[in-house]
């Protein structure tokens, strides 16, 4: 397939580069802790396809909401297959993983109740789960962590006791096990110094709380697809070196959580300048492609990026000192870039944002445009894996201004009618 002629804006995932990453991954996790199990963060990108590709190759359906599990669910893992984290989880799900033998990692004291009463309700069961852990990550990496001084908001504080109530309170239930530790933090360094840091909050609280672990997940947050960052054969030798020191890879299986870094460096999104226009002293370049396509949150400065130039009319380009790529919203601030001292671009020409798979698709919000084409491009051709959304999977079953209905035929969200 030409891709000049593929309609932009669209998201590619290149399958060959995605199979390379998953490769590190797993060969480095296979070398550092033989014993492990990787989780895919549904949340970073969701795409049925790519979930897909990842379940065949034996990933975990790692989830945070009521919404990722039933997807997970539709998507053919079993209920055994899931890791199930996050502060919002629904009462039944949170049963289901746990009667299924799915892993849990409690985040909220509504699951200790949940926890109990399962229990009572089965007294010749064991109910291993998992307990997140809320430690001064910032102390132990100034500078490094996205939440600063301030301190994450997820999980059992341990420096302020609440951590060790827990556990407590865990071994006063007569069926259930402390099975695993889950350390998630965000930061933005994503330096080893981070993973290394909470290896060793693993080995501390193990020694202070005598645990006898089933698994340590480590979550996710590696950097990934950026030349001169650290890769995965970096974090894991080192998380598997302080590791050793309390653990033994045949007793404590090693859980991660990779998601931008497993996806990005294959992901790119096209897009294609509409409209070139003078206003003052200012060159502005009209695109189809948005920033809330690639920077929903509005915090990036910059961006990686390549330029895909009409072939019958790139020779005839002067330079330009400055240009201003903007998207298609009417929002002034969606402004991406500022393109200086380069070739004077045109209605037409293409540009192609690198590493920007992770978030950004699932992020993309319903606001002007709808969701845009999917492809991969699998040995040099580019398949469909998503199509645009059009008026018609907005609208789904909702009525029209003024059309008369029977309530009868308007369906509940149980599935029964009004």
């Amino acid at each position: 397939m030409d891709e000049w002629k593929v309609r932009t804006p669209y998201f590619v995932i290149d399958e060959k580069q995605l199979g390379k990453d998953f490769a590190m991954l797993t060969d480095s996790l296979q070398k550092s802790w033989e014993n492990y199990r990787i989780g895919y963060s549904f949340k970073t990108n969701s795409l049925p396809w790519l979930v897909t590709y990842l379940k065949d190759r034996g990933v975990l359906a790692e989830v945070v909401s009521d919404d990722e599990y039933a997807l997970a669910l539709w998507l053919g893992f079993h209920d055994g297959e899931v890791v199930y984290n996050g502060p919002v989880k629904e009462r039944e799900s949170f049963c289901r993983c746990l009667l299924a033998g799915g892993m849990v990692n409690m985040d909220g004291q509504r699951e200790l109740t949940w926890l109990e009463e399962i229990c009572r309700d089965h007294p010749g069961r064991v109910f291993p789960v998992g307990i997140r852990v809320n430690f001064d990550l910032e102390k132990l990496c100034p500078g490094e962590t996205t939440m600063g001084e301030a301190g994450g908001r997820f999980g059992f504080g341990y420096e302020n006791g609440v951590f060790a109530k827990v556990v407590e309170r865990v071994r006063s239930i007569p069926n259930a096990r402390i099975a695993g530790l889950h350390l998630h933090s965000s930061s933005k360094s994503r330096s080893v110094a981070i993973f290394e840091a909470i290896a060793d909050m693993a080995c501390r609280l193990k020694r202070e709380f005598d645990l006898q672990l089933s698994y340590v997940d480590l979550g996710g947050g590696y950097c990934g697809g950026l030349a001169g960052r650290p890769q995965y054969p970096d974090y894991f030798p080192a998380v598997g070196k302080i590791l050793g020191q309390e653990f033994s890879p045949k007793e404590t299986m090693l859980v991660v959580e990779p998601g931008v870094s497993l996806l990005s460096k294959a992901s790119t999104f096209v897009t294609s300048v509409v409209d070139v226009r003078d206003i003052g002293k200012e060159r502005y370049l009209i695109t189809d492609g948005s920033r809330f396509n690639i920077d929903p949150t509005m915090i990036k400065s910059s961006y990686l990026f390549h330029l895909e130039l009409q072939e019958e009319t790139k020779k005839q380009r002067r330079t330009m000192a400055r240009q201003c790529i903007s998207g298609f919203s009417c929002m002034e601030v969606d402004r991406l870039f500022s393109y200086e001292n380069g070739t004077e671009l045109e209605e037409g020409d293409r540009i192609v944002y690198e590493n920007v798979g992770g978030y950004t698709m699932s992020l993309n919000p319903l606001f002007i445009r709808y969701f845009p084409d999917v492809y991969i491009r699998r040995k040099g051709e580019l398949l469909k894996v998503r199509d645009r959304w059009t008026p018609k999977e907005y609208v789904q079953r909702a009525m029209r201004f003024g059309e008369e209905k029977a309530l009868g035929d308007v369906s509940r969200e149980d599935g029964r009618t009004e």
